[in-house]
């Protein structure tokens, strides 16, 4: 709602030549004291004006007035002040300028029932003000202000629902129209949000968000007939061309997986728990896999970096975890403590069937892979021995179409010498075989995707010389706990991700006197990060398919360039492994490009390990199982080679930038900016008429004032 009208101007350029004009008055009549403007059409809660001339002892008075019954006029100002629901404020602006505001003290909310201090009517305030400035008891000038101020409507629901509530995308799938954020509001420039009117699309059509935010493809593929342009095609198109409407947008699969399922609402200061899953007639990928009873079937997973003992298992979704548990005691409870009796659990088969889980016992003898650390015993402590705990559960989920035809799991029991406290480190995993092969997931469908894992392989010889390509993956160091080589993990190589990792590996004195098994032990750890000999092309390879896989190529080492060790020193340590991938963009979809890999090269750099003994520190070589660290790394770049389109730019082309605005810190074309094109705040044929007054009022300014005046009669006494 605007607050104050200004007769017939409302641009800022406008606004600029009524001040030029007021300062020319000003100008001339330096003792009058003056409003501009002096009268004013207020609809809003505010009115301000500006008081000029000579204001020093100036008072400033408001009242109400009224037109006189008899003969319409209204009373002459006067320097009383009255109670009026408007407050007065001034500030000084200039030697001789003084801003004067006046504003609505009062709410402008309809009133409800038995409320004050509101509207009563939608029309709230009509009234005429009047505004004196007085030099002592005489007035010196006048404003009236014509006040026509309608009461705020808001709806019933303002401030509370007006947000749309975006449900929950594992249950209930965004939709078509992810830019609708308000409800029953028209969001600005969002296109399919069906609150807007015809009316309000006009006011935004052009300006649509584009791209599966604003519920569209961004652009439109040219295969589509909607994107046939009628200049640019050729006859044979509208024969060839494909008539999908924009809903069938690839796009919106992002927002969400797996099927609808409808939660169950409850109150929110309950313990979570798991709710009754719907039945379903198969299952598909990532939907959850039940039990006879209607129950998800749990496994212990990982969420949020801790373990969680009853986590749902998803149909074809594969996993392995490791879960540290600190013990004090024998454990009592699953999933520590089980039995054959409560792991032979019924399954539904997904096609109406049940199976039994079917139970494999292993006697682990060798418990260093999960007991991680001991804890000291104390005089206290009483020596305990824990038999048949649970160290391992490993499941098998056979498969075939949208049905379940077996599950294996292989339990892995031991016996547990627990001395105080302990910490204990358990495994759990799922894999889903089709068969006897493990479905292994795509990184791309055809082409890799940003962030999944690049897909590696080796030949397969256990398939009867078939041939076959195994998929594998090419690895990255992934330091965890003391970052030790020996401790260290592995994370898989994500496309068009580059990135550096490393661990530390202790060396001593002693292995520094062995340099070539040095040399040997540096080698064996990173070559066992890169254990295949071909990389896919495209995020989804055919095992058997030749063409969609590349040799990984090896630099070869310089042993000519190896300069021969010395005593406490070793040379050509290959510390270093660098993964260089090349990619290729081979064509556009949806206005993304997609890209494979053409080509991987893995190169060593070669360092020399040499033991530091600054700070007169010499245990390391008094004593030669004292050990230093030193850094073994390992980092992957991936080259996007550029695709020439075109002949090549000129130098005239590339080097000519003077009227790009875009290139340039300097735009010549908007110079006059008011005056042209680039200007859309106002129609252009307004915005050139006033710019010209303003060009001629300057002009005219310029040839009386004063320097232009001594110009001319120096002018003239010389030609005289």
């Amino acid at each position: 709602m605007a607050d104050v009208v200004y007769g017939c101007f409302s641009s800022p350029k406008s606004h600029l030549l009524l001040f030029i004009l007021f300062f020319f008055s000003w100008y001339n009549t330096k003792s009058a004291i003056v409003f501009h403007p002096s009268y004013l059409t207020v609809s809003g809660p505010t009115a301000t004006t500006l008081l000029l001339g000579n204001t020093s002892d100036i008072s400033l008075y408001l009242r109400t007035v009224f037109p006189s019954n008899t003969t319409g006029y209204i009373d002459p100002p006067a320097c009383v002040a009255e109670l009026t629901k408007w407050i007065l404020s001034r500030e000084q602006v200039g030697k001789n300028a003084v801003r004067v505001q006046v504003q609505l003290n009062r709410s402008l909310h309809l009133c409800a029932d038995n409320e004050t201090d509101c509207c009563p009517k939608p029309l709230c305030v009509l009234e005429t003000l009047q505004l004196s400035a007085c030099s002592g008891d005489t007035p010196q000038a006048s404003l009236l202000i014509q006040v026509r101020v309608y009461a705020l409507l808001f709806p019933e629901d303002a401030g509370l629902s007006n947000i749309t509530v975006i449900p929950n995308q594992v249950y209930q799938p965004l939709g078509s129209c992810p830019c609708d954020l308000t409800l029953r509001v028209c969001d600005i420039r969002c296109c399919c949000d069906k609150d807007c009117s015809p009316g309000d699309l006009k006011l935004f059509d052009s300006h649509c968000l584009l791209g599966p935010f604003g519920g569209q493809v961004s652009p439109t593929p040219n295969y589509q007939c909607s994107a046939v342009s009628s200049e640019h095609f050729s006859d044979w198109i509208p024969f060839l061309c494909v008539t999908s409407p924009p809903e069938n947008n690839p796009y919106l699969g992002l927002f969400y997986q797996g099927d609808k399922i409808t939660p169950k609402p409850g109150p929110s200061f309950k313990s979570p728990a798991l709710s009754a899953p719907l039945t379903v007639s198969f299952y598909t990928q990532g939907s959850p896999i039940l039990t006879l009873s209607d129950q998800h079937f749990t496994i212990p997973q990982k969420a949020l970096g801790q373990c969680v003992n009853n986590a749902p298992v998803a149909f074809l979704k594969n996993f392995k975890v490791r879960c540290l548990n600190l013990l004090h005691s024998c454990p009592t409870e699953a999933p520590l403590q089980t039995s054959a009796t409560d792991l032979r659990i019924q399954v539904k088969d997904g096609q109406g069937g049940v199976i039994t889980v079917e139970v494999r016992d292993h006697v682990a003898v060798d418990l260093s892979p999960f007991i991680s650390s001991l804890g000291a015993p104390m005089s206290s402590d009483v020596r305990q021995m824990c038999e048949n705990v649970t160290l391992a559960l490993d499941y098998k989920f056979y498969w075939k179409g949208n049905r379940i035809t077996d599950i294996t799991v292989t339990r892995a029991v031991g016996t547990v010498i627990l001395e105080g406290s302990g910490a204990l480190t358990s495994t759990y995993s799922a894999v889903f075989l089709n068969g006897e092969f493990m479905g292994e997931p795509n990184s791309g469908n055809p082409w890799y995707q940003e962030g999944m894992p690049v897909v590696a392989g080796i030949v397969d010889t256990l398939d009867n010389n078939t041939g076959g390509i195994q998929r594998s993956t090419i690895n990255l160091w992934k330091p965890v706990g003391d970052g030790l080589c020996s401790s260290a993990e592995k994370k898989p190589v994500l496309f068009g991700e580059n990135s550096t990792t490393g661990c530390l590996l202790p060396v001593s004195s002693q292995n520094l006197s062995q340099c070539d098994l040095l040399r040997e032990t540096v080698t064996s750890f990173q070559s066992a990060l890169i254990t295949s000999t071909y990389v896919a092309k495209s995020g989804n390879p055919g095992a058997l398919t030749a063409a969609d896989w590349v040799n990984i190529s090896y630099v070869t080492l310089n042993s000519s360039s190896a300069m021969e060790d010395r005593a406490g020193t070793c040379y050509g340590i290959p510390s270093h492994q660098h993964i260089h991938v090349w990619t290729l963009i081979t064509g556009v979809i949806d206005g993304l490009p997609q890209k494979e890999i053409t080509s991987v090269q893995v190169s060593y750099s070669l360092s020399i390990w040499g033991l530091e003994c600054g700070g007169g520190e010499v245990s390391s070589y008094v004593d030669p199982m004292e050990t230093q660290l030193f850094p073994v790394t390992t980092s992957v770049t991936f080259t996007n080679i550029p695709i020439k389109t075109g002949a090549p730019k000129t130098r005239f082309q590339i080097n000519y930038t003077e009227y790009d605005c875009n290139r340039n810190d300097v735009c010549w074309p908007e110079l006059g900016f008011p005056i042209t094109r680039y200007y859309t705040g106002e129609p252009y044929s307004q915005s050139l008429a006033k710019g010209l007054i303003l060009v001629f009022f300057f002009l005219i300014a310029s040839v009386l004032g004063t320097p232009w005046r001594q110009i001319r009669q120096v002018w003239n006494s010389t030609s005289l």
